[in-house]
């Protein structure tokens, strides 16, 4: 068996750890919507602090979030297209289609 053949010879792995990444910053995102839509910050939590809400600490722009998830959401889209286009690549040469 050929270990790490795939690594070596196709752009797999990085496409791999992109759409992780992709994933990490869409959870991101994510978060700060709903913390954004909760006036304590945290769904089930009682506000510990006197005063100010975490949202007024930090204010969150629901706008630019979705739009920045839209944006991720399109990176994910063409990053796992390309990650399918180099399997279909690497089945077509194990194959040899050629013949």
């Amino acid at each position: 068996m050929l270990f790490g053949l795939i690594d070596r010879v196709t752009s797999a792995p990085q496409l791999k750890a992109s759409l992780d990444q992709s994933i990490e910053r869409s959870r991101g995102i994510a978060d700060r919507v709903s913390k954004a839509t909760l006036q304590n910050g945290d769904g089930f939590a009682l506000e510990a602090t006197v005063g100010r809400t975490q949202a007024e600490v930090n204010p969150v722009n629901v706008e630019d979030e979705m739009v920045a998830l839209a944006d991720e959401q399109l990176r994910f889209l063409a990053t796992s297209r390309l990650l399918e286009k180099t399997y279909a690549s690497l089945r077509t040469a194990i194959r040899g289609q050629g013949a």
